[in-house]
């Protein structure tokens, strides 16, 4: 089976985002599978040149900590003019045909595989002209709608609401068309409607990288890492340095790594901003425990997913935990800023202390891969069947009866929220 995985990014061999790093897993999930794999998406600026599997879409700074002030500008601009989410007004450059003659170049393909709204939601034709899968990274109207009510201002609030209306009837339609829909986590196929709809099936997730051995060397005492230009990540950063920080003794060395909007906050003189940093799990090692400071958002987090694989002692709120089933024993949950600056404390102590505190991290590793490729195969059977229906048929799915699975989310009218 020949695929095409057309994504915002083309993957450019160093995955950092947690975006980047879910469709790496993924993609690595399919090759275990025996599906040969094109990619479709646009190359960063900097990024290696594209292999001869990709199709590059042009040159395109995606990020909004990558843009300029015009960027944005012009982004926002575009997405009003269109009527499309800003996200996806970011890659609505190209004309259907102009798109179509490009994916074209990866010659014939049985379906695709569409990671996360943008690209569908730029090009909707995407979603139905082929038997495609599609890869729920997050309820992105939900999370629109959480930046909504987190914004401080009037014209932010604003932009996020029209964002959150535009990308519930996007997901709407997305899974309406699609063949397969894959979650990341069980919360997320409920929040989008599909609980007990056979074609969606949640995905288990891996970084797809061995735990690093420890080689001792502690150059902090707690570490965060993200991407913190993304808006609910930033939420849970800044509350974690708003409300734990200030109940943390001075002595106790706070780094973050990980690409920000704007300038870091000024803070006190023992939390260190490092920007993103070339080895993420070398940064990981170097810490002492790891703080999962999440306060919204959806779909499930790679940074836990990464702390667990690692063994890494951490103190994480309930959100951070999402699609996660078991917590390891050396994880405390904490929700309460009090209660999750003194439970850092105590872990640090321990580490110091020479406890051993840290675990293997490999039995996790194993059972995340082996779910992970039980839910791509279970996909993979649906778009055999959908492949399948299509060679029988007229080539056009009951609209009807995939609108009736689609579930509530289909325009119910309730709160995106």
């Amino acid at each position: 089976m020949h695929l095409l995985f057309l994504s915002s990014l083309l993957p450019d061999g160093r995955p950092s985002t947690g975006f980047e790093i879910a469709n790496h897993a993924i993609a690595q999930s399919y090759r275990r599978q025996g599906v040969r794999l094109s990619f479709a998406g646009f190359r960063r600026p900097g990024s290696r040149q594209p292999g001869a599997d990709e199709i590059c879409l042009g040159e395109l700074a995606i990020e909004n900590a990558a843009a300029s002030l015009s960027q944005k500008i012009g982004w926002v601009g575009a997405a009003t003019l269109r009527n499309l989410p800003v996200s996806a007004a970011k890659v609505a450059g190209l004309t259907r045909d102009g798109l179509r003659a490009r994916l074209a170049e990866a010659g014939p393909v049985d379906g695709y595989v569409l990671s996360s709204v943008q690209m569908p939601a730029a090009y909707p034709f995407l979603a139905g002209e082929k038997p495609s899968i599609f890869i729920a990274h997050n309820v992105e109207h939900r999370s629109a709608a959480e930046n909504a009510r987190n914004a401080g201002r009037l014209h932010t609030r604003a932009l996020y609401a029209r964002e959150a209306a535009l990308l519930r009837r996007v997901e709407h339609r997305i899974c309406r068309d699609a063949a397969v829909i894959h979650t990341l986590s069980e919360e997320d196929r409920a929040a989008l409607g599909l609980a007990g709809t056979a074609r969606c099936r949640p995905l288990a997730l891996t970084t797809g990288r061995s735990p690093r051995a420890d080689d001792g060397v502690r150059s902090h005492d707690v570490g965060l890492i993200g991407t913190w230009s993304w808006a609910p990540n930033r939420v849970g950063l800044d509350w974690f340095l708003a409300h734990v920080v200030p109940r943390l003794p001075s002595d106790i060395r706070v780094a973050i790594a990980g690409n920000f909007d704007g300038t870091p906050p000024a803070l006190p003189g023992n939390v260190s901003f490092l920007g993103r940093v070339a080895d993420a799990q070398a940064f990981v090692g170097a810490s002492r425990v790891l703080a999962l400071a999440t306060r919204g958002g959806t779909g499930i987090q790679l940074k836990t997913i990464e702390t667990f694989e690692e063994g890494m002692p951490a103190v994480a709120t309930p959100q951070a935990l999402r699609g996660v089933g078991a917590v390891p024993a050396n994880v405390r949950t904490a929700d309460d800023p009090q209660d999750f600056a003194d439970r850092l404390v105590e872990l640090v102590a321990a580490e110091r202390a020479g406890e051993s505190v840290r675990m293997d991290g490999a039995d996790f590793v194993r059972s995340q891969t082996a779910a992970l490729d039980a839910g791509i195969a279970a996909g993979l059977d649906m778009l055999r069947t959908a492949l399948a229906r299509q060679a029988n048929g007229p080539g056009r799915r009951d609209t009807a009866r995939v609108a009736a699975e689609a579930g509530p989310v289909a325009l119910a009218g309730r709160d995106p929220a």
